[in-house]
């Protein structure tokens, strides 16, 4: 027997999911990311030393700085990806 090769509407509907699925947890990834750099500087540092507001400033922009990290590194996979899908194609 042999498999059915999806056809080419299926293959670009997958896709489209795939690209929609990675959208989503960027953007899930660099609220998460900025929310828990607040939360370290303001709630583990700031309250105990009573240094409110620089260390609140400086673990929120490590939290958007490993966010906007995260995105780089997921588009550049994309990137790859795709290139590697051309290259392949021709």
């Amino acid at each position: 027997m042999n498999p059915v090769k999806p056809s080419n509407e299926k293959e670009k509907k997958r896709e489209l999911f795939r690209y929609l699925g990675v959208a989503s947890t960027v953007g899930i990834n660099l609220v998460i990311s900025t929310f828990i750099g607040f939360a370290l500087g303001y709630y583990l540092i700031d309250r105990y030393f009573g240094t409110f507001p620089w260390f609140t400033l400086v673990f929120t922009l490590l939290g958007i700085a490993a966010g906007f990290k995260f995105l780089f590194k997921i588009v550049s996979r994309i990137s790859k990806d795709n290139n590697g899908d051309s290259e392949k194609g021709n």
